[in-house]
């Protein structure tokens, strides 16, 4: 590897940017990681102590790039990142999954994430055309999430689709037949994927004719909830219907 380009999805490689998502890296993925970048002020704490210790042991290069850095981060207060190999992951055919169809703000789609693996929903499908998963900025708003996980990216649904083909589909969406999730969550097939449509249009309503479409109660005080919100209380709603799904401690 050689000079460090600016982040371009075209490139093999991306940055993992920030001492807490490098280390979930490392401990998911350290095959992945090639280089270690530091701001010359990153000092001394235990974080970056950590990071340099496991990539010592890794025989990973360690490197001072404040300039990379602050290109890659847009701001000066980022004192650790990690260059590291894109990769390819398939879906655990098991385990529910989460299909999030053409999500185009990066901040939305790591977020997404996050929530998903705090509810325990670790295989997430991402259905083009969408926001690059690998975008330094999905992953930064991820905290990290990204690597604990499997996430495969697909041209189109019809692709998710055929390769996936048992899953009970719930789409959530506005549709007359929709059950109020609540419903939905306490009767859901052993088998099965949430989906979720594009922040601005959601999904169209031929999704309904897919599977079961579920619709978020909320006041009419609001016309809809932000993208990783829906996220997060669809995916609260399915694992808390699973006994033992969720910590009760």
């Amino acid at each position: 590897m050689g000079k460090l380009e600016p982040y371009d999805k075209r490139l093999p490689y991306s940055y993992c940017l920030g001492v807490f998502p490098s280390l979930n890296l490392l401990a998911a993925r350290p095959q992945c990681v090639r280089r270690l970048l530091l701001h010359p002020q990153a000092g001394r704490n235990q974080g970056v102590d950590k990071l340099r210790q496991a990539c010592a042991e890794l025989g990973v290069r360690e490197e001072e790039a404040e300039r990379v850095l602050r290109r890659e981060a847009h701001k000066d207060n980022c004192y650790a990142a990690l260059v590291f190999d894109k990769y390819q992951v398939q879906l655990d055919r098991a385990q529910p999954h989460v299909v999030l169809c053409q999500i185009s703000d990066g901040g939305n789609l790591g977020t997404a994430l996050r929530a998903c693996l705090g509810f325990g929903f670790e295989q997430v499908a991402i259905i083009r055309p969408a926001v690059d998963a690998f975008d330094p900025r999905v992953l930064r708003a991820s905290m990290g999430a990204f690597f604990q996980m499997n996430v495969a990216v697909f041209d189109s649904f019809e692709d998710y689709r055929a390769l996936y083909p048992n899953h009970a589909l719930y789409p959530f969406m506005l549709h007359a037949q929709a059950q109020i999730l609540p419903q939905a969550a306490a009767r859901h097939a052993p088998l099965y994927a949430l989906v979720f449509g594009n922040e601005q249009t959601g999904l169209p309503q031929a999704y309904a004719g897919l599977g079961q479409p579920v619709f978020i109660p909320q006041t009419s005080k609001i016309d809809s909830l932000n993208l990783a919100v829906a996220v997060s209380i669809g995916c609260y709603a399915f694992a808390a219907a699973a006994p033992g799904a969720l910590p009760v401690e």
